[in-house]
């Protein structure tokens, strides 16, 4: 990459560490500039999923005070994220690209349609609290959701956070600052366990580069999410997100097309 390729890549890694730890959806950022850079869609989503271990780690740091009391759910979701990450990145590194081109649009489109709905999701949840709010966690129900979420990241990474939060929304006990401070972990979780799969079986698809690059802008886009992130307001990000996510969407079309 030259000098101006770099930079994209680097803003791109400080935003979407900041808005990982905020909502979630950091990878629609950043995939659509590696796309747009001419990276292969498997090597873009593999070093940007390696790169945004960085900004896990700052940002579940920023929200370790909502990590407080959340121990028992950690212990039961921490293993169905493990496990989900491992399957998930096990089929990104076993089936064939193509079929990861045929569907990479879908789970564009799937991602984006999450960023969109968020707002209602949560309204969706508030109105269950107040309906219910001495209901006892569905804790089967929800493990497995996060299992199916883990699965999702390990493949593809991109939403994964918003699609934990309406989960643990839902499911958890606590506030939705609870949800997400326990969200930033399973993401994490996945990341890092996708990330060991990379290296062991398929190092041929990370390009180190990019990984550097947005690691060290996604570190500081978590400690900038956890401390300011917060008072961006949520429309300004979802539209970023939708409108970059869009971008992904036309390049991976358009290569479908050319093929």
């Amino acid at each position: 990459m030259n000098a101006l390729e770099s930079i994209f890549v680097l803003l791109g890694g400080l935003w979407a560490g900041t808005i990982n730890t905020v909502v979630g959806s950091g990878t629609l950022v950043t995939f659509p500039i590696l796309i747009a850079l001419g990276i292969a869609p498997v090597m873009a989503v593999v070093s940007n999923a390696m790169g945004l271990i960085a900004g896990g780690v700052s940002g579940t740091w920023g929200y370790r005070r909502e990590l407080k009391g959340m121990g028992r759910n950690l212990a039961r979701l921490v293993p169905a994220s493990l496990l989900g990450g491992v399957t998930g990145a096990y089929l990104l590194l076993h089936l064939p690209e193509e079929v990861f081109h045929l569907v990479a649009p879908i789970l564009i489109v799937v991602a984006l349609a999450l960023v969109i709905f968020q707002p209602k999701l949560q309204v969706a949840i508030k109105k269950r609290r107040e309906s219910a709010p001495s209901a006892r966690s569905h804790d089967l129900v929800m493990v497995l959701l996060v299992f199916i979420a883990g699965v999702y990241g390990g493949y593809f990474v991109a939403a994964q956070g918003v699609l934990l939060v309406a989960i643990l929304g839902i499911y958890m006990r606590g506030t939705l600052q609870n949800a997400n401070a326990v969200k930033n972990v399973l993401s994490l979780t996945v990341n890092i366990v996708a990330a060991i799969s990379y290296l062991l079986f398929a190092p041929d698809k990370i390009i180190w580069s990019i990984v550097g690059l947005i690691a060290v802008s996604s570190l500081i886009g978590g400690f900038v999410g956890a401390r300011i992130g917060r008072k961006l307001p949520p429309v300004v990000l979802r539209t970023v997100i939708v409108l970059l996510g869009l971008v992904a969407l036309f390049f991976m079309i358009q290569k479908l097309v050319a093929a």
